[in-house]
């Protein structure tokens, strides 16, 4: 039993850190490449870049 805790507890620090690097690379993103015109609509928010940033992030450590 206490192996099943040990592993749930790496993994969920695993999906969390995954989460946290995803969100940056998402602000990164918008930070430095961005839309300057407004008209996309991931890159001109940088809570949208966030958001799907962080959900990348997710995908990566599932996997």
């Amino acid at each position: 039993m206490k192996i099943w805790h040990k592993i749930k507890k790496k993994f969920t620090y695993r999906v969390l850190i995954g989460i946290l690097i995803g969100a940056a690379g998402g602000f990164a993103y918008y930070y430095f490449v961005g839309c300057q015109s407004g008209s996309c609509p991931i890159t001109s928010n940088p809570w949208s870049s966030v958001f799907y940033g962080s959900i990348i992030g997710l995908v990566w450590t599932l996997k």
